[in-house]
């Protein structure tokens, strides 16, 4: 059932079903494209290397919302990293993955770090924008790298499913949500939309070396600033 089709069915305030539980719940499987091999051996070893190198100086925690470091929420080291080949073969791809999400990137700019997850870190479950008002984010992405074969276990992106009640006036919760893991795999990719709830299971990396970690380079296509001439005059 598409989006469209559940906003025909879901019945509204004052038509609901008697026949149909007042705490029903659509779970709806959310959409992600994901893409292997994408650069290629030769290309994805070059960025590995750099990689690599980035993550043995220092590194700062990983924050939450962009200003906050809180270890029981999010645990990991965060730097800006330029990629350029990695944003050209986004680009490449970037028209099947607009139609496929359902979503425009047109006049967007994107904003992207280096994410390095050792021994027990993690990430808690997530959105990247709640969706309300005016939101810069218009899609994520998430490129995996790691040596082979693959130093540490876990880190799957843990992605959960879209819920709805059959009841617009009830709040679903998160408690017992379905959800699809996708592995870290050295040189794959992932999309979504930034309102998706995920997160980062936890990593488990015997030796602890910097070179044996997680790493991804992650961010989203944002719009770009609305420049002040072009804004309407709200006072």
């Amino acid at each position: 059932m598409t989006v469209r089709d559940l906003a025909t069915a879901t019945p509204r305030t004052g038509e609901q079903s008697s026949r149909v539980s007042a705490d029903a719940v659509w779970r709806l499987p959310v959409t992600v494209c994901r893409i292997t091999d994408f650069l290629g051996k030769r290309a994805s070893a070059a960025l590995l290397e750099r990689v690599v190198a980035e993550a043995g100086g220092a590194m700062a925690p990983s924050t939450v919302d962009g200003s906050s470091v809180v270890p029981e929420v999010r645990r990991s080291r965060s730097a800006w990293f330029g990629a350029p080949e990695l944003l050209e073969a986004i680009d490449e791809v970037l028209e099947v993955v607009e139609n496929t999400l359902h979503v425009s990137c047109r006049d967007t700019e994107p904003s992207y770090c280096l994410n390095v997850h050792n021994d027990g870190d993690f990430y808690r479950a997530h959105q990247d924008t709640d969706g309300s008002g005016y939101s810069e984010r218009l899609l994520t992405f998430v490129y995996y790298l790691h040596r082979t074969p693959r130093p540490f276990q876990g880190g799957a992106l843990r992605v959960f499913d879209a819920l709805h009640p059959v009841d617009p006036e009830k709040t679903p919760t998160w408690e017992g949500c379905t959800w699809r893991d996708y592995a870290p795999e050295h040189d794959s990719i992932v999309f979504f939309r930034p309102t998706v709830w995920h997160e980062v299971r936890k990593v488990g990396c015997p030796s602890g070396r910097p070179e044996d970690s997680r790493f991804a380079v992650n961010g989203w296509l944002c719009r770009r600033p609305t420049l002040p001439s072009a804004r309407e005059d709200v006072n």
